[in-house]
């Protein structure tokens, strides 16, 4: 089967995933652009080892989104099947309208998406762009609930695990989880006898302010690590006018250096104010901790619930500071042994097994 994959940049996750789709059929992937301005340069991608690789080097129109006229030429190639991963870039646009315009069958596919309080031009706009699409491939419910809102036939609606961990992620973090606690804390300088952890960029979406003011409410024995950069001057003056000796802002790191982090931590707190999924979520989840994040991320509401952590509102500091207190104080290691259950089909593999499968029944249909 020839695929065609749509997508605006080359992010290391993705890149995983078309490699392990690539094996399973014929697929050229096509990148508008070579990189996001919002990542560090240290994210690194592996190369393309199984599949066709097309950069588009489309016009930079945002951070991570380009237009590039060249993908007209690809799309009039004979395809047996085209996925259209994000709709909302103005090379996707185009390819949408082409594919309509020709009458020819194509998939859109989303991570996530949260219904807005959309004016009728936005989501006339949207419906017209989701709506096209003969299929979709969605993360589960409620980024169905999204597609379907605008305009996607439930129907055709179809799920895939969606993370940036393979099995061979899976089966090392199992042999590392063996390793001390204790051990790996001493390495770290980490001191408390508790370690909350959270990983991201230092932008306000991220919602670090909200669990720095958390944590100035709980007790000094416990540690709070983020992880993600240079801090901003505001979440340097909390830590100063809180006396908050017990938050540590800790630089960038790449995805191995991240490792001892995850396995020194008891619990992981994911405070943002809009994540259309949140893959360190998967990350934290297969290191065996329970998870803290809020109803605006996607991942938490596939995820997360009483069992193996807490889903707290938006911006709610108390009900942060709570939630990691009423963890801190529970079953630990229960709440970790379900993160590692729920995580454990949520592999590249598996996500390229499921997009075959789909594909494979809408050809028979």
């Amino acid at each position: 089967m020839r695929v065609l994959f749509l997508t605006n940049i080359p992010s290391p996750y993705r890149v995983d995933f078309f490699n392990e789709l690539g094996k399973l059929c014929d697929l050229t992937v096509t990148f508008e652009g070579n990189n996001s301005k919002e990542r560090d340069k240290n994210w690194k991608c592996d190369p393309a080892r199984c599949f066709k690789a097309v950069y588009l080097n489309g016009i930079r129109i945002s951070a991570d989104k380009f237009l590039s006229l060249k993908i007209l030429k690809i799309l009039a190639k004979d395809w047996d099947t085209i996925i259209i991963g994000g709709y909302s870039t103005p090379t996707s646009i185009i390819a949408i309208e082409y594919l309509r315009y020709h009458k020819r069958n194509f998939f859109i596919e989303a991570d996530g998406g949260f219904i807005g309080n959309d004016n009728v031009v936005k989501y006339w706009f949207k419906k017209h762009l989701i709506a096209s699409a003969s299929g979709w491939f969605t993360s589960g419910k409620a980024t169905t609930d999204y597609l379907v809102h605008y305009g996607a036939k439930l129907e055709k609606c179809y799920f895939y695990p969606f993370t940036s961990l393979n099995k061979r992620d899976l089966n090392s973090i199992n042999n590392l989880n063996l390793i001390n606690k204790n051990f790996i804390r001493k390495k770290l300088c980490m001191k408390e006898d508790r370690i909350v952890l959270a990983v991201g960029q230092y932008i306000r979406r991220k919602g670090f302010d909200v669990l720095i003011q958390a944590m100035k409410e709980l007790p000094k024995n416990i540690g709070c690590y983020i992880v993600g950069g240079k801090p901003t001057a505001e979440y340097l003056k909390m830590k100063s006018v809180y006396n908050l000796n017990n938050v540590y802002f800790i630089d960038f790191k790449t995805k191995p250096e991240l490792v001892e982090y995850f396995c020194a931590s008891d619990v992981f707190v994911h405070p943002t104010r809009e994540d259309v999924w949140g893959l360190v979520v998967n990350e934290a989840m297969a290191f065996g901790l329970p998870v803290i994040t809020t109803d605006h991320c996607i991942a938490g509401l596939e995820l997360v619930d009483a069992a193996n952590g807490a889903i707290v509102p938006v911006d709610d500091g108390l009900a942060l500071r709570k939630s990691i207190e009423e963890i801190l104080n529970g079953d630990l290691e229960e709440m970790g042994k379900k993160s590692v259950e729920r995580i454990s089909r949520y592999t590249t593999q598996n996500m390229a097994i499921y997009h075959m499968k789909m594909l494979k029944e809408f050809n028979e249909q």
